[in-house]
């Protein structure tokens, strides 16, 4: 791990990578499946079955032996989804079955019930020129021999062509998503192993901040990053404790900070990370023995950003303007936090044209501009006000990266779009 000497700036790589190499996995639990949405796996899932379980039918139709489809064939049985099939087809015999039902012994196609029609009771043709001309033609390109009355799809979805029994089908790691509930399902694991969700507790610093339920005079302002910052914890599947405010004093500071670490593995504050005689979170964090690894990032907004570790706990120390504080959590905090559970976080991206060429200054720091996507699938800036703008991450549909040492970025460019 790279050391940085104390109050210099860091670059963004380097603090994601000191912060990826401090995390500490926690331990693990079994959840009912029913309560297993957003965690993630601690261990590979094995199936217990194959599946299809059987060979199954895909449609409703007509199982039969492909060889006979030239003639009429006699309807034996019919069988519906959930049920074992009674006889077994024989020449010029079908029986009419039902899409997710077992297929019967000695068939070896379905044909599709809208391809078939009644000659006469319990007797059935197969009709291939009642197939849409389209699809006769695309058959025809892929036979050697072109279309023929023989020519249909098996219709049949065989055992154990999607997962054998034994077969891993989730991976320890995996967010486990909806239709990774499905999965747990399908494969018997009603009570899957889980990583602990992080404990995170949260503090707004500032004598300026109230309460939102409460009208702030006109020197105060509402504490916004409280819950927003609460909110994010949650979506990244941890639990969040707001301890409320914080006022400027290091006496305040210090007992909300010994009540938060004792209680947390990770806790996080807003404001008082500057340099302002106000600021006093860096020192008080020192004094409860946490080891600041780096103080600065060069990002835009969020340059002030610390982060230490203790033996029992993490700190994260946040600049107060909101939409700072929103950027470096999503850029630095929830990566961390999966990281902890043993998830690999990547955010979603989307590439598109930029509609109009941005410009700036100063260069010395990555700079993250919340922007739209345009009805024409492109990407365009909006009216953004600096750090303390809220209401523009509102409108926004991501953030765009001005890398370091760039001036511009022109019109016209595919850019890299991290949704939020």
């Amino acid at each position: 791990m790279k050391n940085f000497r104390k109050n210099t700036m860091i670059a963004f790589d380097d603090a994601f990578e000191i912060m990826m190499g401090s995390a500490r996995r926690l331990g693990t639990e079994r959840v009912g499946i029913d309560h297993a949405l957003n965690r993630v796996l601690a261990e590979d899932v094995v199936s217990d079955i194959d599946m299809p379980p059987f060979n199954k039918s895909a449609m409703d139709g007509f199982a039969c032996r492909r060889a006979d489809l030239a003639n009429e064939l006699t309807i034996i049985e019919t069988i519906p989804a959930g049920l074992v099939p009674k006889k077994v087809i024989g020449q010029n015999q079908c029986a009419k079955i039902m899409t997710g039902a077992v297929v019967p012994e000695g068939a070896d196609c379905v044909i599709m019930v809208e391809y078939t029609k009644s000659v006469a009771e319990n007797k059935i043709r197969f009709t291939p020129l009642e197939i849409p001309e389209s699809e006769r033609e695309q058959k025809a390109k892929n036979s050697l021999t072109g279309f023929t009355s023989s020519s249909t799809d098996d219709n049949i979805c065989l055992k154990g062509e999607d997962i054998k029994k034994g077969d891993v089908v989730l991976r320890a790691g995996c967010k486990i998503a909806a239709q990774h509930i499905a999965a747990l399902a399908s494969h018997g694991c009603v009570k899957p192993l889980v990583s602990l969700q992080p404990r995170v507790g949260i503090i707004a610093t500032g004598d300026e901040l109230v309460e939102p339920g409460r009208k702030p005079t006109a020197c105060q302002i509402r504490n916004s990053n409280g819950y927003q910052l609460a909110a994010q914890v949650t979506s990244a599947a941890a639990t969040a404790t707001n301890y409320g405010i914080a006022v400027d004093t290091k006496e305040a500071l210090d007992r909300m900070i010994k009540r938060a670490t004792t209680e947390n593995d990770i806790v996080i504050l807003s404001g008082g990370v500057s340099v302002g005689d106000y600021d006093l979170v860096r020192g008080i964090l020192e004094e409860n023995n946490v080891k600041l690894l780096f103080e600065k990032v060069a990002v835009k907004p969020g340059r002030p950003m610390v982060f230490g570790v203790s033996d029992e706990v993490f700190c994260f120390g946040l600049p107060g303007n909101p939409v700072s504080t929103f950027i470096m959590f999503e850029l630095l905090v929830k990566p961390f936090l999966f990281k902890m559970m043993g998830h690999d976080f990547k955010a979603v991206v989307a590439y598109k044209q930029l509609t109009k060429t941005i410009t700036r200054k100063k260069t010395e720091r990555d700079s993250w501009l919340p922007v739209v996507f345009t009805n024409d699938n492109k990407v365009a800036s909006i009216e953004y006000h600096g750090s303390a703008h809220l209401n523009a991450l509102c409108e926004a549909d991501g953030l765009l990266c001005i890398p370091a040492g760039a001036a511009e970025v022109r019109e016209g460019v595919t850019v890299a779009v991290r949704q939020i």
